[in-house]
């Protein structure tokens, strides 16, 4: 093989091949190095709960999640704290630099076919006056036009905007009926959040 391309090359064609070689061994270069720190803005708070509804219920409300009152579900949480994720549904703190907005899903509706009305709203915790608040919904994640409510029945979705450096406790609150047949069998719904940076 060898003798091969040294025939095929040449005596001055292997000399060219080794001066580019030794050149390319010469030459200097520079790199650079970068160190890369995640950082999370989203914490998520309660993943399951339990409410208690009554057939014929109207325009009831429960929370996600809620205090140990009764019925399940009908009280909001007294005070919500970081370290216990039973106070929430989500946290979102947020630096000068980057906003966020959360998408809220209904992955799993409640059946249509059982509740006349399932409508989704979110509260924001206020600590100026250690009470929780409503907070707007909107259809898009920058922009867009406010919602109401996500339709709970459905796969619908809405959107909480949270501004720059800010450190909020959010809470889900859902007005209810529960008036269109009398089966009490075990009924389950999946709210997914979804965390999304935003530039300010």
């Amino acid at each position: 093989m060898g003798r091969k391309l040294k025939a095929a090359l040449g005596t001055k064609g292997l000399l060219c091949i080794a001066s580019l070689i030794t050149i390319a061994l010469a030459l200097v270069y520079y790199s650079a190095t970068v160190t890369i720190t995640p950082k999370k803005i989203f914490t998520v708070g309660a993943t399951s709960h339990s409410w208690t509804v009554y057939v014929n219920d109207e325009n009831e409300i429960r929370y996600l999640p809620s205090n140990a009152s009764t019925p399940a579900g009908s009280f909001p949480p007294n005070s919500p704290s970081i370290s216990d994720p039973n106070t929430y549904a989500f946290y979102v703190s947020t630096e000068a630099d980057k906003a966020c907005a959360v998408n809220i899903t209904m992955s799993t509706p409640a059946d249509s076919s059982k509740f006349s009305k399932f409508e989704v709203t979110v509260k924001q915790w206020v600590p100026a006056t250690s009470s929780w608040a409503n907070t707007l919904l909107y259809n898009a994640p920058t922009g867009g036009s406010i919602k109401s409510f996500i339709d709970g029945t459905t796969n619908d979705y809405g959107y909480v905007q949270h501004p720059v450096s800010t450190n909020t406790y959010y809470l889900i609150c859902v007005t209810y009926s529960y008036d269109l047949v009398d089966t009490t069998d075990l009924v389950t719904v999946t709210f997914q959040y979804t965390p999304l940076p935003q530039l300010p």
